[in-house]
């Protein structure tokens, strides 16, 4: 793993894990990504360039979205895609019942009421979703941005004291009001656990 891409995972999964102060001991961690325990080695080189610790604990990371959460769990955020990290995003990792997948994730009804909120409906079937937002039927091409899609009803006003920025950097932060946070820039993306 680069040293650029652990600092990318600071700034989204590490952050958003309510992390500790970073310590190096002897002791065997037990920080588990798609039911595989990471190496200490892999986890304090990982610690040490983005200054926090990971609390041990078992995650579930999409490499291709940049999604994770806790296992069982719905989606907590998003971080760098692409970062070798654990096993195989597992099909059951959220629990989810809800016949909809992502990245062949079933989502939980909470991922899908989020969603909802963004979408509309959402349909029973088998999606991708790329680091970027593009998504689609797997194999098949892009059909919408997701990002693009939560710009645009950010700027619209969407929900109650809804609004969004533009940072200096050039990403965009929002709120559609009712408790959900998104951050998004060429990056790293964040969305709260109210979305």
């Amino acid at each position: 793993m680069s040293a650029r891409a652990v600092r990318h995972v600071s700034a989204g999964m590490l952050l958003s894990l309510a992390l500790l102060p970073a310590r190096a001991d002897s002791q065997s961690r037990h920080v588990f990504v798609n039911a595989v325990q990471l190496p200490d080695s892999q986890l304090l080189a990982l610690e040490q360039a983005s200054g926090v610790r990971v609390p041990d604990g078992s995650y579930w990371y999409d490499r291709v979205s940049g999604a994770w959460g806790f296992s069982g769990g719905p989606t907590a955020g998003f971080t760098m895609a692409g970062l070798e990290l654990g096993g195989p995003l597992r099909v059951d990792a959220s629990r989810g019942t809800t016949a909809v997948f992502i990245n062949g994730r079933q989502l939980p009804m909470q991922d899908v009421l989020g969603l909802q909120q963004l979408l509309g409906a959402v349909y029973p079937g088998r999606y991708w979703v790329d680091a970027q937002g593009n998504a689609g039927l797997e194999g098949g091409p892009p059909l919408i941005n997701l990002v693009m899609v939560a710009r645009a009803r950010a700027a619209q006003g969407y929900g109650g004291g809804a609004y969004s920025a533009y940072t200096r950097s050039g990403g965009m932060f929002g709120s559609d009001g009712n408790g959900c946070l998104v951050y998004a820039d060429k990056d790293v993306s964040y969305s709260s656990s109210g979305c």
